[in-house]
Formats: structure tokens, sequence, C-alpha cells
């Protein structure tokens, strides 16, 4: 399995840009860890519960926005992709790590009340924000350097790494929190500096057909870049969410996708922020349990998925690989169910390895899923529809999901009906899959990708 990873596995024209951008992400998500979802949702969990000023179902919110926030952030995908058009793409992304990694440094200045609490949660979604994207514009640097034979090997050979530096992350903030809950003042800034490291060899990547690209981007009709001034990104907000109107409207197979994953990925954001708060609430685990579940586990296992994941997209369409891989989910948030119902804690870590088999096959369907239905020079394009939509639902979800815990307290209600709620939103999600996969087999006996 190492060895798979070794440059030599590819073609000689790919090695040089394969090698250092691989490098880049041994060191990148150390940072990103600081502020993954399940990590600063526990930090902030235990760390403000009981301080003065700060009523519980405030801290609630706080957590619910916090491990929304890399989905809250995705609204701002459409300017991220309007911003860098006819750039040069892999500067611009280097400048959005470099800001990220500030914004997680900072967070070590926040103090324990209730400007602290929110404190971090603005410097966790403006964080998320800058990642954002990143995401967004590597999709497009991941098209022009790597073949589609081997784009979704890399592309899940870059997310195993991220994933395994992010557990090791999640797991050195546990620790240190749980050896000293004011230890956060030095480990943030250390991550934040580990990330800057990996900044640095992330530009030395070269962009295969960069000036080719751009002169694409900006011969499209998208329309020109913008710059970053009110009126500017006023006229761009108009300009992304026609173009997003536009793109649904011209192709009814990614419009009719895009449905389906709004509502099976509304059921998994449900969940997140109803086990943070449950975990701490009714079951008082550690800082390091907590992360464990939330963030570790699922962390750990998807190196072990990804690869299985990767075989199955190359060789199906994304909507054939949804149909199969939305079930890993459904099973996940059964098991979260069952664990609250039954309190039954070991369920907990069983669903939390299924939630890994599906987060493995989920960063590669998000990273490149849009390119079964996108011409390449539209790629960005079709990547802001899905980033932004999953924003609106980030928006969306987090918040219905904090209402439903405070509904099942006043009416004395297990809170164990939340993850009920999620388990049936994922279920009608992947039967829409499903459908949607056997007219696709209909159209295409073969099942291949576009």
């Amino acid at each position: 399995m190492v060895g798979s990873f070794h440059p030599e596995r590819l073609p000689p024209m790919l090695r040089a840009t394969y090698a250092r951008e691989l490098l880049s992400w041994f060191f990148l998500p150390v940072m990103l860890g600081a502020i993954e979802g399940g990590t600063i949702a526990v930090v902030v969990k235990k760390s403000f519960t009981g301080v003065e000023g700060i009523p519980e179902s405030q801290l609630n919110l706080a957590v619910t926005l916090l491990t929304a926030a890399p989905n809250f952030a995705n609204l701002t995908s459409f300017l991220w992709a309007g911003v860098s058009r006819g750039r040069a793409k892999v500067p611009f992304i280097a400048g959005l790590q470099i800001a990220t990694s500030i914004l997680v440094g900072l967070i070590a200045l926040a103090p324990q009340s209730a400007f602290g609490l929110w404190m971090v949660a603005i410097l966790t979604i403006l964080g998320r924000t800058c990642w954002t994207g990143v995401i967004t514009l590597r999709a497009a640097v991941w098209r022009n350097n790597y073949p589609n034979a081997n784009r979704a090997t890399i592309a899940g050979r870059m997310a195993t790494v991220q994933s395994i530096v992010l557990a090791l992350a999640g797991m050195a903030v546990g620790a240190a929190m749980d050896w000293n809950p004011a230890s956060f003042h030095i480990v943030f800034p250390g991550l934040a500096i580990i990330g800057i490291i990996g900044n640095q060899i992330y530009r030395k990547v070269r962009l295969r057909g960069q000036r080719r690209l751009a002169r694409a981007e900006l011969a499209g009709r998208a329309g020109p870049s913008f710059t970053l001034s009110p009126v500017s990104l006023g006229f761009a907000l108009v300009r992304a969410l026609r173009g997003i109107w536009t793109t649904l409207e011209e192709d009814r197979l990614y419009r009719t996708f895009m449905w389906w994953m709004f509502i099976f990925g509304f059921g998994n954001l449900l969940y997140q922020a109803p086990l943070t708060i449950i975990l701490s609430e009714e079951f008082d685990v550690s800082y390091t349990e907590g992360i464990l579940i939330n963030a570790i586990i699922p962390l750990a296992v998807m190196p072990f998925a990804i690869p299985l994941w990767a075989k199955l997209l190359d060789r199906t369409h994304v909507i054939t690989f949804r149909a199969i891989h939305g079930w890993s989910f459904v099973t996940a948030t059964a098991g979260l169910w069952l664990a609250t119902l039954t309190h039954f804690f070991p369920l907990f870590y069983i669903a939390s390895v299924f939630l890994g088999i599906g987060f493995g096959g989920g960063v590669l369907a998000w990273n490149l899923g849009h390119q079964h239905f996108a011409p390449a020079h539209r790629d960005g394009e079709y990547m802001s529809v899905h980033v932004t939509l999953n924003g609106i639902r980030g928006v969306m979800a987090p918040i219905c999901a904090w209402w439903l815990i405070g509904v099942f307290k006043d009416f004395e209600m297990s809170s164990s009906w939340v993850f009920a709620v999620c388990v049936a939103v994922n279920v009608i999600g992947a039967l829409g899959f499903v459908a949607m996969a056997r007219e696709l087999h209909r159209r295409r006996p073969d099942g291949a990708r576009a």
C-alpha cells in the first residue's frame, strides 16, 4: 500500500508534479486539523461549558456553526471561481493556504469568555472560507495535470494522506487539551506553522496548460475576472447566481443529480452538531474521546476505504457510484441512532467506522464527481455549482438540527430522534441515486463515466 504512493508508479510526465503535491499534503492538513469540524467543535463545547455569560443554548449554537463551518464556507465557492478566473491557479491557491494558516494561529488569542467563543467561531469560519477556495480551484489543477485514467487514483492518494494527517492532528489536539485545557495557546500556532511549511512546498507545483486554461476561462460565457471591491462582488454574486441557474437549466442530468445530492447531503449535515452535543452532555466524554468519535476514527478508516472507492469511481459514472456509496452513510447514521437510543457506547465507535467508509468515497466524488458532467473549460463553473449548493444546505441543516434538539428537549423526548431524522433523509437521498443509476444504465448499458 505504501509503495503504491511512489511517483514511479505513475507515467514519467506526471511524476514531478505529483511528488511535490503529495509531499505538501503531508504538512498542509496539520494546520487544517485544528479547525476540522469534529475537532474544533469538541474543543469549544468542553472548553466553554460552564463559562459565565455563556448560556447552554448559545454554546450549542456556536458548536452547531463550527461543525457546519466547512459547508457554510462553501457558499463562497462562486467568489473564488470568479476572482481566480484567468489568473494563475497555483499561486492563488498558495495565497489562500497562507491565509488559512494565519487564521488558525489567531485562534490561540481567544479568551475564555463569550467574546472568545464567537472569536473562535468567526476565525474558524473565515479559515474554512479560505480553504473552500483551495478545494474549488484544486479541481482545475488536477484536471489539467492528471489524465482521466489516473485522476481518481491520484486524488485518492492525496485524500488518503490528508485523512491520516488530519487524524494525527486531531489526536494531538485532544491529548494536549486533556493534559491542559490552556494548551491550545501553543498547539494552534504550532499547527499553523507546519501548514506554512506545506505551503512552501506546494508553491513549486506546476500547472500544465496554465495559459491555455486562462484564455479559455476569459473567453467563456462566465465573463471576466473581478476584484474584491464591494461593487464588483455584488455584480459577481448576481452573475454567479445567474450562472448556477443557467448551468442547472441547461444540464438536466446534472440538475437532477444536484437535487438528490442536496437531499442526501442534508441528512449527513444534520448529524454532526447533535453528535458533539450529545456526547458531551449525555456521555460526558473527554476531549480525546469526543475527537476520536467525531474525527479520528473516520479519518483513520478513510485510507483503507479510499483505494476501494477509487477503483469503483475510475470505472463507473458518479451517479452509479453514489447509488452504491450512499448506503454507507445510511448505516452510519443508523448506528448513531441506536447508540444514543440504547446508551450502548461502543456503537458510537462502530458508527464512526462507517462514517470513515462513507467519507472515503465522499472525498473522491466531492472533488471529481462534477467532472463526469462538465466540459473541461467549465470545470470551475460546475464545481462552484456543487460547492455553493452544498453551502446552502450547510447553512440550513445545522440550524435545523439545533432547532430539533430544542424541540425534543421541550417535549422531553430522547435526543436520539435527531439521528432518526438523519436516517430517514439519507434513505430518501440514497433511493434517489438508485433511481438515477437505473435510468443511466438504461441509457448507457456499460455504466461508464462520461
